[in-house]
């Protein structure tokens, strides 16, 4: 259930931008009619429609996120404030400017802004991240705890790089494809990868024990 609320606004993005892309003409004349007061010039063309409009929808997910959070007192994690911030920037850059470029550059700057905190808590502050995040869960070795922040800094960092390239070697529709399905399997992938590199860290803990 987490992952689908983590996901909730990346599968409202795809089907918002699957529906327009279908109309593009229904689309065009629905968004400027909504959202004429939100773009610059006040005209959405047939061409651009699809993507305002999923822009729109994910930032209204986004907030509702946070705002159920809040309502039923639970905790908000961190990455969901700083993606809050993000797709309100980008997304409203990509809706008033007309350019899809800020939208699609949202989740490099989202997956770079978690690797430098992975990396600088640990240069500028001596402050393993995932220790703090995981220690009361798991018992492993320092060296180890290293090893997983370098991990997952080096997995966010290379995400936001096959972002781009996904997002200006394809058309806007492969990148929407990619961004729910590719980026969930390869996290997916690599949540089981650092799943058996701990399991052996485990195992080798209470042998030595």
């Amino acid at each position: 259930m987490k992952l689908l609320f983590d996901l909730f606004p990346v599968i409202l993005f795809f089907i918002a931008y699957k529906l327009g892309n279908q109309n593009p003409e229904l689309a065009a004349a629905l968004a400027t009619q909504w959202l004429g007061g939100l773009v610059s010039g006040g005209q959405v063309s047939a061409q651009e429609a699809a993507t305002l409009w999923a822009t729109l929808i994910a930032i209204v997910a986004t907030v509702a996120q946070v705002a159920y959070l809040l309502l039923r007192g639970k905790r908000i994690e961190p990455m969901l404030w700083i993606s809050l911030v993000i797709i309100l920037l980008f997304g409203g850059a990509t809706i008033w400017l007309h350019n899809e470029s800020f939208i699609k550059w949202k989740p490099t700057v989202l997956y770079w802004l978690f690797a430098a905190a992975l990396l600088g808590g640990v240069w500028l502050f001596k402050k393993n991240l995932m220790r703090l995040l995981l220690g009361s869960q798991l018992q492993l070795p320092d060296r180890v705890w290293q090893q997983l922040n370098t991990l997952w800094a080096g997995f966010f960092t290379l995400m936001g790089v096959l972002n781009l390239y996904i997002a200006y070697s394809y058309s806007t529709n492969a990148w929407v494809n990619f961004k729910l399905f590719g980026f969930t399997g390869l996290t997916l992938v690599f949540v089981l990868f650092q799943a058996w590199f701990l399991s052996r860290h485990l195992v080798q803990d209470t042998q030595n024990d």
